[in-house]
């Protein structure tokens, strides 16, 4: 469950932020149409999604462009760190090498995928 207060994207404000990862910056009835198109969302409901992520700091608006423009607040990349951190806390107490290995072991892992990480390892050894 959701902590009151948290920053933290529910999965509509998560859609949200994907639209404009991509398509920043974005009018609202650019991110209705594609919401829309996912989960047949109601432009209100889209609009009222914006404000409440706008409060929480998730994206940011610029009032002087007619019409108002819309940015994430947080590149993906920042928000997947922040958001692997906090799961790794959660769920597998801090062990980052208990979230790789229930993600390989998962089985839906290509070779290509199996060989990135086999590269990634490599260049970490090689650090040290």
């Amino acid at each position: 469950m959701r902590e009151l207060g948290s920053t933290q994207p529910t999965a509509v404000e998560l859609e949200i932020l994907r639209i404009l990862w991509e398509m920043e910056p974005c009018p609202v009835r650019d991110i209705h149409a594609r919401l829309s198109e996912a989960k047949g969302t109601n432009y209100s409901t889209t609009v009222k999604m914006l404000s409440v992520m706008l409060n929480k700091g998730l994206v940011t608006r610029n009032e002087k462009a007619t019409p108002h423009l819309y940015r994430a607040a947080i590149t993906r990349h920042k928000a997947a760190k922040k958001f692997l951190g906090e799961l790794v806390e959660k769920v597998y107490d801090g062990s980052v090498m208990s979230l790789v290995l229930q993600a390989l072991s998962s089985g839906k892992v290509s070779k290509d995928e199996i060989d990135e990480v086999r590269k990634l390892l490599d260049e970490m050894e090689g650090k040290q």
